[in-house]
């Protein structure tokens, strides 16, 4: 049997094609660790059992694997008919039952992946839409996927921490992350940096803005809304305390 490989030629986009890859299987593990009884539990976002994050990370699969059957062949595949229909699809599949509930992950990633291995070099900048109405390349497709694993592995509380992301995958969160509160007008005067770097988020124009410093990874919490630990604040050379939260980003 003639083994089968990634169409994609592009080096950037094999290696996004990597990370998301790497979350997909760390999203398994960190799975696979549960028991069944234990995906009835409270998952770190609110109003989530666990089953909810697997149900909404299984179905995210299929929604971007319409994404790049549309990048394929030409035909228009919505990844959702609206987002009524999502958060409906997603309540449903909590009450699936632990091994439906498994299945639909892994039958989903497996999916996804196969759609991306066999799209055409030439067809990953074939435009699609999102959800949110943005029309973007179908490479894009693989950033979507690999922010949802790596950070919805975390909230299924179950050992995993920002600091289990890499660092890359981190930075590009940020960058979207303050690119969206840009968008809608709410980053004014708010500059994230990462301790002992260079890195700086958000408003780096503000002539005398709200700081929050951490770590690569506590920044990342922060900005994602999932805590403050390891995060300081200044304003004006003076600490806030406590420090703020972040604004919403989806």
């Amino acid at each position: 049997m003639v083994a089968r490989h990634d169409q994609a030629t592009d080096p950037v986009l094999l290696d996004g094609l990597l990370q998301a890859r790497r979350g997909t299987a760390f999203f398994a593990r960190k799975l696979n660790e549960l028991m069944d009884a234990e995906l009835d539990a409270d998952s770190l976002l609110p109003g989530w059992t666990r089953r909810h994050v697997v149900a909404h990370v299984g179905y995210n699969a299929r929604a971007i694997a319409r994404l790049v059957e549309w990048a394929a062949t030409g035909v228009e595949t919505p990844m959702y008919p609206s987002v009524e229909a999502r958060n409906h699809e997603i309540d449903f599949g909590a009450t699936l039952s632990p091994i439906a509930l498994r299945n639909l992950f892994d039958h989903s990633a497996v999916h996804l992946n196969v759609e991306w291995r066999d799209l055409p070099a030439d067809n990953w900048h074939h435009k699609v839409k999102t959800v949110q109405g943005r029309t973007v390349p179908a490479e894009e497709t693989v950033w979507m996927r690999t922010r949802e694993v790596w950070v919805h592995a975390v909230d299924l509380d179950n050992g995993a921490t920002f600091n289990d992301i890499p660092a890359p995958v981190l930075e590009r969160l940020l960058t979207d992350i303050t690119g969206a509160w840009h968008a809608r007008g709410t980053d004014a005067g708010l500059l994230l940096t990462v301790d002992g770097t260079d890195l700086a988020f958000g408003d780096t124009a503000a002539p005398s803005p709200t700081v929050v410093s951490g770590s690569l990874p506590a920044i990342a919490q922060w900005a994602t809304g999932r805590g403050t630990d390891g995060t300081t604040a200044t304003h004006d050379a003076g600490p806030v305390t406590p420090v703020p939260a972040a604004p919403a980003w989806i």
